[in-house]
């Protein structure tokens, strides 16, 4: 049997609120987390970011500049997190990143995450794993969601069905039948927080609705919702993914727009936070499982008003967070890179063909050595 080793995930999402770093010890039949930590985003890089996610003017000397300035700050958030926990780079067999998704267009054939590896490679001197999500589309996938393999060796039970649900930026969810051996399903059920914090940042400067509280203050907009929930995304069968080329603030107000109809803003919140909950009840409810239990992961776990309305859309299913399955949700998708950087370099299969559509499993993520 393997030694059992650490390995370290790297993980900034859709929704911007941090780097979320996490070291983990992982063999064939061992998996701990260790630690985890948040860094944040610079509010000038954050912005950057966002703008680099629309078509706009001169896109390739700043997705040049924007990649080297994110491989840096992935490299310092590592170096940090060691330093903080009193480790050594050479108590770490490799780092998982993530990396910053720009694009993702899988019906274009393409998806883009940043963030240069050969950076964090070199400042930490640490081997890196990175660019994770291309080879799934070589064989036709939609290189998202990932994570739902990680979910499945972790907290797949051998009694009953469970859901795990990731509310980040965007909202996914995995299908985990009895058995690790069962045929496993997951995909994005549309936006998460993504809207909620762009329209929370556009009408109050806040960057997030902390707890859901300027939600619960208004009340939902049922013709609105309507007209949101028309957007074609929401009617297509999994597999399936999207991101922020989809769902953005011009999308939201362009929709608004069309509604014509004075809305005041916090029942625009309360609105977006119903279309979350609604959008993941209904694909939790496409499936007809009886016995589940949903298990939810992410930032939106400390949405106290997001999870009221998915308990009253899902009920009587159990709601629980993933501590009760022994890892704390905010490190779940950082543990998980850290997962496929261990998958990778034992030369195992990363992705669910069943999830992502590809015709195959197959080994993801580029390999950037240390030299030492």
């Amino acid at each position: 049997m393997a030694a059992i080793q650490r390995y370290i995930g790297v993980m900034s999402g859709t929704s911007l609120d941090g780097i979320d770093v996490a070291v983990a010890e992982i063999d064939e039949d061992h998996f701990r987390l260790v630690a985890g930590e948040t860094y944040p985003i610079p509010a000038q890089l954050r912005k950057q970011i966002l703008a680099l996610t629309q078509p706009s003017d001169n896109e390739i000397d700043r997705l040049g500049e924007l990649d080297t300035a994110l491989g840096e700050l992935f490299a310092e958030c590592v170096s940090t997190f060691i330093r903080t926990h009193q480790l050594k780079a050479s108590d770490i067999h490799a780092i998982g990143s993530h990396g910053q998704t720009i694009r993702h267009r899988p019906e274009r054939g393409f998806t883009l995450q940043i963030g240069d590896p050969n950076i964090i490679a070199a400042r930490t001197n640490i081997t890196t794993v990175a660019d994770f999500r291309r080879r799934d589309l070589c064989f036709g996938g939609q290189g998202a969601p990932l994570v739902p393999a990680f979910h499945q060796a972790l907290f797949t039970s051998n009694e009953r069905s469970r859901i795990i649900l990731n509310i980040g930026g965007m909202a996914n969810i995995t299908l985990l039948p009895p058995h690790i051996d069962s045929n496993l399903t997951g995909y994005d059920t549309g936006p998460g927080n993504v809207l909620l914090d762009a329209w929370i940042t556009h009408s109050r400067q806040f960057s997030f609705d902390s707890s859901g509280q300027w939600a619960a203050s208004g009340s939902v907009d049922q013709d609105l919702l309507t007209l949101l929930l028309s957007t074609e995304y929401f009617q297509q069968p999994p597999p399936k993914s999207t991101g922020r080329e989809l769902f953005h603030l011009d999308w939201l107000l362009e929709r608004l727009e069309t509604y014509g109809q004075p809305v005041a803003p916090a029942d625009v919140q309360a609105t977006l936070a119903e279309l979350t909950a609604i959008t993941i009840a209904h694909e939790v409810a496409r499936h007809n499982l009886d016995e589940v239990e949903l298990y939810v992961c992410g930032g939106g776990a400390h949405n106290t008003h997001l999870m009221s309305r998915l308990e009253a859309h899902i009920q009587p299913r159990l709601i629980a967070d993933t501590h009760a399955l022994g890892l704390s949700p905010d490190w779940v998708e950082a543990a998980a890179f850290a997962w496929l950087a261990y998958r990778n370099l034992q030369q195992l299969s990363g992705n669910c063909p069943a999830v992502t559509g590809a015709s195959q499993a197959t080994l993801l993520g580029g390999v950037y050595p240390a030299f030492r």
